[in-house]
């Protein structure tokens, strides 16, 4: 390496870590807000959840930050015509650009494993962190807004008195077709245990009805168990969609996926091939075929989700090497030295073009009408945009 390449890729790690530090960390108080918000956490939970939201926030500044420091190291030196000398002394351009490149190339990598880690490691931490403090959140929610409600249960309380739940009303139901049990105390108290995993409460005087047919009156003490993962606001194991999903389980999920839809429609072949020879055609048009055929539509749609799922994580992070080759050789290229607005006209473009092309790809891919690897589009033409500069670059 020579001493003009290690002089470049010194600045550019230079720069590059102190922006990242301040944008990930930027960007982490707004994801623990917004997650303390959502979940009604208190300050342990908050402290606990920053090494899971940590891989989140760096998949969407590494990209960023990289185009910052590409503007700011090359704008720099071709402002001060550092650029213009190297040319004059017959060296290419491509030995400043070389370390760039290189260094994004990594981490263009880095980001792919991070797209992984934050929906994997860091989404399932932060859903653990959240069931286990299930009881503190319900506490404060309900001290602060006299209500906490899960997709299983509701809790509606008239005030709460240290760890007394005064007057309180609890609705239970397991399914939307099932019908509610309906709870109303006098007193009732939550108790949390992580070892048998469910959280307890515990009334005391109360009145249950069932599904407003069967009334029950108890004075006595009676402890309801409920599962922790469904008396928290987070979503179960059985609600995770394909982006929830780490990419070593999407192969097996996808065979199963397959696998169910050839299950219906050979069932449906020959349910149709039945009902065509008996002449029954009614059968056809009945509500148990148009649910066969929901439910058929449904799968495929899960099928093409998991099928793009691969693509864009891998689109998402070599984003950072589609902008570097755009960034380097137009903040050569307009020889402005400040950084901003360098920054900016590289950038604009990009979200202009980039941006909308990738969600134009994932849901047009996500639907099934587009390949998945027409995700890649807004990827394709960023390398062709930084390519035209780049030869103009070495050439001029």
């Amino acid at each position: 390496m020579g001493i003009v390449s290690r002089y470049v890729l010194a600045e550019l790690l230079k720069i590059f870590l102190i922006a990242l530090a301040a944008m990930t960390g930027f960007l982490i108080i707004i994801g623990i807000v917004r997650e303390a918000a959502n979940q009604g956490l208190g300050p342990e939970q908050i402290v606990r959840l920053v090494p899971y939201i940590l891989p989140d926030a760096l998949r969407f500044t590494l990209p960023g930050t990289l185009l910052f420091t590409a503007c700011m190291v090359y704008g720099r030196m071709s402002g001060s015509n550092e650029v213009m000398a190297i040319k004059a002394m017959g060296i290419s351009p491509m030995v400043i650009l070389w370390p760039v490149l290189a260094l994004a190339v990594v981490l263009s990598l880095v980001a792919v494993w991070l797209n992984d880690v934050a929906v994997s490691w860091g989404k399932a931490g932060i859903r653990r962190v959240v069931i286990e403090a299930v009881e503190s959140v319900a506490y404060g929610m309900l001290r602060t807004q006299r209500s906490y409600a899960t997709n299983r249960f509701s809790i509606t309380v008239k005030a709460v008195r240290d760890r007394t739940l005064i007057s309180p009303v609890i609705t239970f139901q397991a399914n939307p077709d099932s019908p509610p049990v309906m709870f109303r105390a006098e007193e009732a108290e939550l108790r949390s245990d992580r070892t048998e995993n469910a959280l307890t409460i515990i009334f005391r005087n109360f009145t249950v009805d069932y599904g407003g047919n069967v009334r029950m009156q108890n004075p006595g003490t009676f402890e309801q168990p409920i599962p922790l993962d469904a008396a928290s606001r987070a979503r179960s194991d059985a609600e995770l969609s394909p982006s929830d999903l780490p990419l070593t389980a999407i192969g097996d999920r996808l065979e199963n996926q397959k696998k169910s839809i050839e299950i219906l429609e050979q069932e449906m072949a020959a349910t149709a091939a039945y009902q065509i020879v008996t002449g029954d055609f009614d059968a056809l048009t009945s509500p148990e075929w148009k649910h066969k055929r929901e439910t058929l539509a449904y799968i495929q749609s899960g099928l093409f989700r998991l099928q793009t799922e691969p693509w864009r994580r891998w689109a998402n992070g070599f984003s950072c090497l589609c902008f570097v080759l755009v960034g380097a050789p137009m903040a050569i290229r307009l020889r402005n030295s400040d950084v901003l607005t360098t920054f900016f006209i590289c950038f604009l473009p990009i979200l202009l073009v980039y941006y909308p092309l990738l969600t134009y790809g994932v849901d047009g891919a996500k639907r099934g009408a587009l390949p998945p690897f027409s995700v890649w589009l807004g990827n394709v033409i960023l390398v062709a945009w930084g390519a035209w500069v780049l030869r103009r670059v070495l050439r001029y």
